[in-house]
């Protein structure tokens, strides 16, 4: 009777969840990175594109779901998963050699696991890995018992909130997120700057001609000095860069949105 309490205790069954819209150049990648799971689930949130077709073809379920924002569709796929322990995955991330072997090792222990993981993500930018500038380690709760956690119901920056044990991987996720300046200029002014100024917006925070003025400067300065960006050469120049226009861009639009409310 004690083996099989045993043996079911640690009988754990894992499910990747890939949140996905138009990404047919990435999907393959992210899913061949985590063949190791149990199951693998792509939410495609209606694209245009191949995504679904190419998801399927290397053994994917595909499940339609209209865009509800990051978090809600994230957690519609942790709840549409077959499988209590979640591995979420976006579509222009993979999963290294690394981490795989870590999170198998894991599954085969012996030993009570904990109810989530922060795994430490790798930026690539400028066709190198990002060591500096405040974007590494960048740990990410991406392994979990769904038991135990769910995503935290935000605009931006989404994040599994556990009520339990948590613990650190060591191997990475590799992020391939900013295909060029351009594209990165694009993911500032169109998604992520109104998106935070919103979020500051709803939360009640505030700002100032002043703040307006000197964030950027101020956010550049730690990001190349204080954070070692210049480190990462021109890749970690440009990245400082965008950061203080991305932290300028979110508090004019701030200010934008308290005087509509007045």
């Amino acid at each position: 009777m004690f083996f099989v309490k045993f043996a079911t205790i640690f009988d754990v069954k894992i499910t990747a969840v890939i949140i996905a819209f138009n990404e047919a150049e990435k999907i393959s990648r992210a899913v061949e990175s985590v063949k190791w799971a149990d199951e693998i689930l792509v939410v495609d949130s209606e694209s245009s594109d191949q995504t679904r077709e190419i998801a399927e073809s290397h053994g994917a379920r595909v499940i339609i779901q209209k865009w509800m924002g990051f978090s809600k569709q994230k957690q519609f796929a942790a709840d549409a998963a077959r499988n209590d322990w979640i591995f979420s995955l976006d579509a222009d991330e993979q999963v290294s050699e690394k981490l795989k072997i870590e999170i198998l090792a894991l599954k085969n222990s012996k030993a009570n696991p904990a109810d989530g993981y922060r795994i430490p993500r790798l930026s690539y930018y400028l066709d190198r890995p990002i060591r500096h500038g405040g974007w590494y380690p960048d740990w990410q709760l991406r392994f979990f018992n769904r038991q135990k956690g769910k995503w935290k119901d935000v605009l931006i920056h989404e994040s599994v909130e556990i009520n339990g044990k948590v613990e650190k991987l060591s191997g990475d996720i590799l992020h391939f997120s900013v295909e060029n300046a351009a594209h990165h200029h694009r993911l500032i002014g169109e998604r992520y700057a109104p998106l935070a100024a919103k979020q500051m917006f709803m939360s009640g925070r505030e700002t100032t001609r002043l703040k307006i003025a000197t964030v950027g400067f101020i956010t550049f300065f730690q990001t190349y000095f204080l954070k070692l960006g210049f480190l990462d050469g021109l890749a970690g120049f440009c990245i400082a860069r965008f950061a203080a226009h991305h932290s300028f861009l979110k508090h004019l639009l701030l200010w934008e949105l308290q005087r509509n409310k007045k």
